[in-house]
């Protein structure tokens, strides 16, 4: 009896052990799925609200698969004998499984309603950018003897044709990145006939203001660009002004202040104003992005200006698109997610509105479940959808 009763003992340990660790890992993961979901949902759920949109906008077709895993994981400790507790979670996490499958299917509709070619390859092998290289990298202006580089993305050349071409100014709120991030953009957009040029430009920091200098940096651009022209097979009248968020901002600022003719090239010929202009995600208005103060929103605006909107009213208005809205300015095209804090939809609805109202030729596009720098993840459904908008507006000109 004794001998019967320890060999119950030592196969009774190992499964509730193996109970345990089911039971443990189902409840992390499903803590994860149900924060995710619930966030990309009801972003006014607090921490939730901030982790939803980023995770399950980007990645809905990985956090369904977590939990899955959560789900069978539950499942596994209801039948060994938690049964309460297993079955809870088993049902919360099979919801949050169905729940995240919502998100990619409204994403992929939405993909292809815009026409893109979506693979789901990438999306679920390219989860960052991708390792893509530009084919020249150039020298394009060197203020206070600080070189401003320019890595070039070119199409394949076709005898007697031009291509279109887009200078973009990358993110980081005025004070961090570089053109490398905007590399597999760039790539793509190269093999799809556009020449991409990412730029550089003068980067604020704490005892350096910029606000005076990186609009400065991407009308240098811009000229360089156009010079170059013949060089590279580019279509001079169908160069565009892009970038994303305050690359976005800065591009647009720039733009239109060209059109407007109150910006001038501190060296040499002003350029033309560019064909068109873009803006992923962009700030309007940077005093009220001080105002809003959402994900350092504020701390950029002051180091990108030197201070406050009271301390520099003129400053703020200065670089601010909002400031320059009248009729006659280049085509524009909007693109921002619905669940972006920063660049708020409405705010960048009302500014295409108002544009619109101008006369401009203006096109917004919301992505549905998407955050800021909603195509930071190269193979996420709405990077590969706004690749495919920014494509359209940049060709459309050629149909």
């Amino acid at each position: 009896m004794s001998t019967q009763r320890s060999s119950a003992a030592s196969t009774g340990l190992p499964v509730r052990i193996l109970r345990c660790a089911a039971a443990v890992l189902a409840s992390f993961l499903g803590f994860l799925v149900l924060a995710v979901v619930l966030g990309a949902y009801v972003p006014a759920v607090p921490k939730a609200g901030v982790i939803g949109p980023v995770l399950g906008g980007q990645y809905p077709f990985h956090i369904a698969l977590l939990a899955l895993a959560a789900a069978g994981l539950a499942a596994l400790a209801w039948r060994a004998g938690l049964v309460r507790w297993g079955r809870a979670v088993t049902v919360v996490t099979t919801l949050c499984a169905v729940g995240a499958l919502v998100i990619g299917g409204v994403q992929f509709q939405a993909a292809r309603q815009a026409g893109a070619d979506v693979s789901l390859g990438q999306v679920f092998t390219e989860l960052g950018y991708p390792a893509a290289r530009p084919d020249t990298t150039e020298t394009f202006a060197n203020p206070e003897g600080e070189p401003l580089r320019v890595d070039a993305y070119l199409p394949a050349k076709t005898p007697g044709k031009r291509t279109p071409a887009v200078v973009l100014a990358h993110a980081g709120g005025f004070h961090t990145f570089d053109k490398s991030d905007l590399r597999g953009t760039g790539r793509w957009l190269a093999d799809h006939g556009v020449a991409v040029f990412a730029v550089d430009y003068r980067l604020a920091a704490p005892d350096r203001p910029t606000w005076d200098k990186a609009p400065q940096d991407l009308v240098s651009a811009l000229s360089w660009v156009q010079r170059n022209a013949d060089t590279y097979g580019i279509d001079g009248s169908r160069i565009s002004l892009g970038g994303m968020s305050a690359g976005g901002t800065l591009a647009m600022n720039t733009a239109y202040r060209l059109q407007n003719g109150t910006i001038k090239a501190a060296e040499g010929a002003t350029p033309a104003p560019p064909a068109s202009v873009i803006g992923f995600y962009p700030g309007t208005d940077v005093a009220g992005m001080w105002e809003e103060d959402v994900a350092g929103t504020r701390e950029a605006a002051e180091m990108f200006t030197g201070g406050t909107p009271q301390q520099y009213p003129d400053r703020y208005r200065e670089v601010s698109p909002t400031s320059d809205i009248r009729a006659g300015l280049p085509r524009t095209l909007l693109v921002v997610g619905d669940r972006d804090r920063s660049a708020r939809p409405g705010t960048v609805t009302a500014f295409g509105d108002a544009l619109k109202e101008q006369g401009v030729r203006t096109e917004v596009r919301e992505l549905p479940f998407a955050e800021h720098a909603f195509d930071d993840a190269y193979g996420s459904l709405t990077s590969q959808t706004s690749r495919q908008i920014l494509l359209d507006f940049l060709l459309e000109d050629a149909r």
